[in-house]
């Protein structure tokens, strides 16, 4: 099984990729990568100030990992999913695992991680404007 997995091609060091670029670097159609950031809340790229998606690092390794399941290992959409969602704990959260009751702080989830590269983006978009003047 492992020597049948295609080998992951090395992603360039950058920190934000357009959707042509993921879909280069992953062989997927764009309307792909559309459809499934739709289907797989792992896969959450950050939308730039002009509407464009912006891919991480971490956003293109789900890709690949989402590709793994669906053609690879034959998972079906909602079974990626749900591997993927059981992976990364999510709607694991019991009693004797709250942060409140053990004392310790839960990393951000997902969607504050994407809020808070959403407002940098816009951040940093504002600050060149301010820079041009």
């Amino acid at each position: 099984m492992a020597s049948a997995a295609q080998p992951i091609p090395e992603i360039p060091d950058k920190s934000l990729f357009t959707i042509a670029e993921v879909a280069r670097l992953t062989s997927t159609k764009p309307f792909v990568l559309r459809y499934w950031q739709n289907e797989f809340p792992t896969l959450q790229p950050v939308k730039a100030p002009n509407g464009r998606r912006l891919y991480r690092r971490e956003d293109i390794e789900a890709v690949f990992e989402i590709k793994r399941l669906l053609y690879e290992e034959g998972f079906t959409i909602a079974g990626a999913r749900k591997h993927l969602a059981s992976q990364h704990g999510e709607n694991d959260e019991t009693p004797e695992k709250s942060p409140v009751a053990s004392g310790h702080q839960l990393a951000p989830s997902r969607a504050h991680q994407k809020f808070l590269l959403d407002l940098h983006e816009e951040l940093l978009a504002i600050l060149t404007l301010l820079e041009r003047e």
